[in-house]
């Protein structure tokens, strides 16, 4: 179970705030799980893409989870930054 869960953590931020909470998740995160639920293109840019989980729903209404592989996108990464992949619908996370 995870120690610490947070629905859109980036709402009613200033973009460099943003970053510094990132770096502070990634610090803790060391000692703590963490779950992040976002909404934001611009704030999983400030992950790794190995960091991500995107949700996605299955045929039949389920949710299935899948972790972002860093080595798979490598040639995307090469041109484009995650929030653009997003974008683009190559990584999941329809609507």
């Amino acid at each position: 179970m995870p120690d610490i869960i947070i629905d859109e953590p980036e709402l009613g931020l200033h973009p460099q705030a943003l970053i510094i909470l990132a770096n502070l998740i990634e610090r803790v995160s060391l000692q703590k799980q963490f779950i992040l639920a976002t909404q934001s293109s611009s704030f999983v840019d400030l992950f790794k893409p190995e960091d991500i989980i995107v949700v996605n729903k299955n045929d039949d209404g389920t949710s299935k989870f899948d972790r972002l592989d860093n080595n798979a996108l490598h040639c995307w990464l090469e041109e484009y930054n995650t929030s653009d992949l997003w974008d683009m619908n190559l990584i999941g996370g329809h609507p």
